[in-house]
C-alpha cells in the first residue's frame, strides 16, 4: 500500500476515533459505575492509556506495517500471541462499530436507530473503499466540527454549573471507580487506528510515535473539561440515567433551543468514530489474512485506491448485520474487555524489547487486566467466550496445516 498519511493526518484518525466514543456514549454507563467518581475512573483510564501508547509507540516504531498488536505479538511472543491479539482487535472493535452505528441512529433518528445504523456503515464503508486519504480528509472536518461544538457546549454549562455536584467519589467505592476506568477506556483506545496504518503513513517510525501521545494527551484534555461541566450541571446520578447525557446537561442549563444542535453534533461525531474503526478493523483483518489466520482473499488490495477492499467490504457487512440487534451499552462492555487484553499483549511485547525500560509496559499490562476483569460480569463471561473461540479457530488451523 502506499505511505500517504503525515502527522496530522495520523492525529487527526485517532482524536476521530476517541472523541466520538467517548464524549458521547462512555459517560453515562461509567457514572452509572461511579457516579462523580468516573473522574478517578477517568484518570486511571487515562493512565492505563499512556502505559499502552508508549508501548505501541515503541513497537510500532520497529514493526511499521499493517495490523498494530497482531504483528507485535507475532513477532516478539509468537504466533498464537499474535494469532490472539489480532482476533481480539477485530471482534472488538467490530463491537465498538456497530456501537458508533447504534450511537449515530439514537441520536440522529431514535425511533429508527438500528435503520439509520446500517445506513450509516454502508454509507461510511463505501468511503474506506475509494481510499484512506479522502477518509483521513472527512475524519478531519469531522473533528473539527464536534471539537468547535464540545468547546461551545462548556461555556453554555458554566454558567449552570454547581461545585457542589462536583463531590468526586462520595458516591462510588473502589470497585466503581475500576469499572467506570475500564468501561472509559473503550473511549481512549482510538490511538490504536494509528499503529495499524503502518504501512500507510509516511516516515512511520517518527511519525507513530509522535502521533499517539499528541492525539491521546488531546482527547484526555477534551474528556477532562467536558466530564467536570456535565457533572457540575447533572451530578453523578442525573449523568447515570441520562440518555443523551450532553443534550440533557444543556438542557438543564436553560438552552432547550440548542440541544438539537448538540444531537446532531453527537451523531457526526460517531460517524468520525465508526469511519476512523472501520478503518483500522480492515487493517488488522488484512494483516492477519496476509498470514492466512483468516480468508486469504481478503488480503487483497485495490489496484486503483490502494486499500484493502475486500476486508473493508467484509468489515462492513459484519458491522451491519450486528448494528441491526445490538445493545449499544452490551457492546461497549464487550469492546472494552476485548481491547483491554488485546493491549495487555501488546505491553507484553514492548515488556521484551529492553530490560531497562519495562516499568511502563509493565504497568500497562497490570493495568488491562484488572481493568478488564472489573468490567460487568456479562462483559468479562462473554468476551472471554469469543476469545476461547478465537483460540480454537487457531488450533484447528494448526492441526489442518500440521
Amino acid at each position: 500500500m502506499q505511505r500517504r498519511l503525515g502527522t496530522l493526518d495520523a492525529v487527526v484518525i485517532g482524536l476521530g476515533s476517541m472523541v466520538g466514543a467517548g464524549i458521547f456514549v462512555a459517560l453515562g454507563p461509567a457514572a452509572a459505575a461511579a457516579g462523580s467518581g468516573l473522574l478517578i475512573g477517568l484518570a486511571v483510564a487515562a493512565a492505563v492509556a499512556y502505559c499502552n501508547a508508549t508501548s505501541t509507540a515503541r513497537l510500532a516504531a520497529i514493526y511499521p506495517q499493517s495490523g498494530g498488536s497482531y504483528v507485535y505479538g507475532r513477532e516478539r511472543l509468537g504466533p498464537f500471541w499474535g494469532h490472539t491479539a489480532g482476533w481480539c482487535f477485530i471482534v472488538g472493535k467490530t463491537a465498538s462499530c456497530a456501537a458508533m452505528a447504534l450511537t449515530v441512529g439514537v441520536y440522529a433518528w431514535p425511533q429508527h436507530a438500528h435503520a439509520v445504523a446500517v445506513g450509516a456503515v454502508v454509507a461510511l464503508t463505501a468511503v474506506n473503499y475509494a481510499g484512506v486519504q479522502k477518509s483521513a480528509l472527512l475524519t478531519r472536518v469531522i473533528v473539527a466540527v464536534v471539537l468547535a461544538v464540545l468547546a461551545a457546549v462548556v461555556v453554555l454549562l458554566a454558567g449552570a454549573a454547581e461545585a457542589t455536584r462536583l463531590d468526586i467519589g462520595a458516591d462510588a467505592g473502589f470497585w466503581g471507580v475500576l469499572q467506570a476506568a475500564g468501561l472509559l477506556f473503550f473511549a481512549f483506545a482510538g490511538y490504536a487506528r494509528i499503529a495499524t496504518l503502518g504501512e500507510e503513513v509516511r516516515d512511520p517510525a517518527r511519525t507513530i510515535p509522535r502521533a499517539i501521545p499528541i492525539a491521546l494527551g488531546i482527547a484526555l484534555a477534551v474528556y477532562a473539561v467536558v466530564a467536570v461541566a456535565v457533572l457540575a450541571v447533572l451530578g453523578g446520578g442525573g449523568l447515570a440515567t441520562a440518555t443523551a447525557p450532553l443534550a440533557d446537561a444543556v438542557t438543564a442549563a436553560g438552552h432547550r433551543d440548542l440541544a438539537p444542535v448538540v444531537r446532531a453534533a453527537a451523531a457526526v461525531a460517531a460517524l468520525g468514530a465508526l469511519l476512523s474503526l472501520v478503518l483500522g478493523v480492515s487493517r488488522t483483518t488484512l494483516a492477519m489474512a496476509r498470514d492466512r489466520h483468516l480468508p486469504p482473499a481478503l488480503a487483497a488490495v485495490h489496484p486503483r485506491f490502494g486499500g484493502p477492499h475486500r476486508a473493508e467490504v467484509a468489515v462492513g457487512l459484519t458491522v451491519a448485520v450486528l448494528a441491526a440487534f445490538v445493545d449499544v451499552r452490551g457492546a461497549i462492555g464487550f469492546s472494552s474487555f476485548a481491547v483491554l487484553v488485546y493491549y495487555a499483549i501488546a505491553n507484553a511485547c514492548a515488556w521484551t524489547l529492553q530490560p531497562a525500560r519495562r516499568i511502563i509496559p509493565a504497568l500497562g499490562l497490570l493495568g488491562c487486566l484488572v481493568l478488564a476483569f472489573t468490567l460487568p460480569l456479562t462483559s468479562v463471561l462473554v468476551g472471554s467466550g469469543v476469545i476461547a473461540v478465537g483460540a480454537a479457530l487457531y488450533a484447528a488451523r494448526r492441526f489442518t496445516v500440521s
